[in-house]
């Protein structure tokens, strides 16, 4: 059901539809779908907690608020690790150890945050002599259109709602139809801990014609911030021009990792077999084209294409079990039409290529293989477009001015990895990727006091630390006549 107003409220029109496991294919949940009165009622039920209780409530009131939600998770950690890992299918042990700590821990990074962020201050002179003081003030933007994608639902649905409320806001999330169940639980949390209602709603539905449509383009919301596929990203934008919406976009990515001959081997496998593999390859910020120095190539190759196939696909609680299925079937034909035309354009297929054997139950989920490429011309699909799966393309180079030119030219700009020894070079490298953020022999690290986002096709804007607060505030200059 909806989270409004502080209540959970089914449709008005009876519309359902099925959230079901990637892992068999089991059904888990009939949820409802929000038309334009389910959003309208969130949208106007954010509005008057804005301007009402929560709009009162002090910097350190609203922060104290916020401990309290990161502590209530954590205290029904259980309950959010199995409605995760119910909607994604993803590995337990990687669910219990990124996605629903660092879910929690978003709300006190940002609670923190914004009570230590310091604003401008000038004198100036006037005519008369006496002068003027102008100082700004932060003041909270408003209601806050949250979209949310499933390759991490409730770490992603945080980072922005955290800084959010932090910063005064108030939101209505939608999270994505194959992922609900999170953001739900999170309303009954939001609840016990005292928060006021109409501070945080939930609509759930899909794009086009339904929820997210209803929600981006609803005259109520001041700004939109959204994590997922370019292609969805532009026709939010569209839909935000109407009403000069502030936005804020972390999109699609073809990531690059680039291996030098000079590496700790050992390392950059284990890091790229992580950036290449982890969450089935359905993270944003992993890895889809390596380009490895020609003298360690084959090596290289050899040995990611063992680690490719040491990736035990099983049930998410099975200790065992190294990958998870895909998200959902439809998914799994996206990610397969790009194995088959990889095989068709005469790939080498080091490792993978295909769907793996399940037994029982678990034939019926979207399964499939790790994949390693190599052979393929840099205009191929395979290398420029973004697949979203556990797969990757790998390319010698010769060069360090060949190895920039191939990790830059793609469309997108989010991430990308080096692997060297040689700290003046990882340094020259690191200021001329185009994207926004480069790891040095590693991967995923993520202090969330700097700024992430992507450039190009890759993204507006940035979130993190202060860089949050930019977004989800409004600067107000006071100047006082002396």
């Amino acid at each position: 059901m909806h989270f409004i107003n502080g209540e959970f409220v089914r449709s008005a029109s009876g519309r359902t539809f099925d959230n079901v496991s990637p892992v068999d294919n089991r059904l888990i949940a009939r949820v409802h779908e929000a038309g334009r009165p389910e959003v309208d009622a969130a949208v106007r039920s954010a509005r008057a907690a804005l301007d009402g209780p929560w709009g009162k409530l002090t910097v350190d009131a609203r922060s104290k608020m916020l401990y309290a939600v990161a502590d209530e998770i954590n205290r029904r950690f259980d309950d959010f690790l199995q409605a995760e890992v119910a909607d994604t299918g993803k590995p337990v042990s990687l669910a219990s150890h990124l996605d629903i700590p660092r879910g929690a821990a978003n709300f006190k990074v940002f609670a923190d945050t914004v009570k230590n962020v310091s604003s401008e201050f000038f004198e100036m002179a006037t005519p008369d002599g006496a002068g003027a003081l102008n100082y700004a003030v932060r003041v909270p933007k408003g209601v806050i259109a949250v979209v949310c994608p499933w390759n991490l639902p409730l770490l992603l649905m945080t980072w922005k709602v955290g800084p959010a409320l932090a910063c005064g806001n108030t939101v209505v999330v939608k999270p994505s139809e194959e992922t609900p169940s999170t953001a739900t639980l999170l309303g009954e949390v939001m609840n016990a801990v005292g928060v006021p209602p109409g501070v945080y709603n939930v609509v759930h539905g899909f794009g086009p014609n339904s929820a997210g449509e209803f929600l981006t383009s609803h005259p109520g919301v001041n700004a939109i911030t959204f994590t997922g596929e370019t292609r969805t990203g532009a026709a939010i934008l569209k839909a935000a021009a109407d009403g000069i919406k502030a936005t804020s976009m972390e999109l699609g990515g073809k990531n690059p990792a680039i291996v030098f001959a000079d590496c700790d081997m050992a390392q950059a496998i284990e890091t790229t077999t992580r950036s290449v593999f982890a969450n089935c390859g359905q993270v944003c910020l992993g890895t889809e084209r390596v380009y490895v120095e020609r003298p360690i190539f084959d090596e290289f190759v050899k040995r990611l294409g063992e680690a490719a196939r040491s990736m035990k696909p099983g049930r998410p609680e099975d200790d065992a079990t190294k990958i998870g299925p895909l998200i959902s079937q439809e998914h799994r034909r996206k990610v397969l039409s790009y194995y088959e035309k990889a095989r068709a354009e005469g790939a080498t297929i080091v490792a993978g290529g295909g769907i793996p054997k399940m037994e029982g139950a678990l034939a019926e989920g979207a399964w499939i293989e790790p994949t390693v490429w190599t052979g393929l011309p840099e205009t191929s699909a395979i290398v420029q477009e973004e697949i979203f799966g556990p797969c990757c393309h790998v390319t010698p180079f010769d060069t360090e001015e060949e190895a920039i030119r191939l990790a830059n030219d793609t469309p997108y700009g989010l991430a990308a990895s080096v692997y060297t020894t040689n700290l003046s070079r990882a340094h020259r490298i690191g200021a001329k990727l185009n994207v926004g953020l480069c790891w040095i022999n590693s991967w995923f690290l993520r202090d969330l006091r700097t700024p992430f986002g992507g450039s190009k096709q890759s993204g507006i804007g940035r979130e993190g630390g202060v860089h949050s607060l930019e977004f989800y505030t409004e600067l107000r200059n006071v100047c006082v006549k002396l």
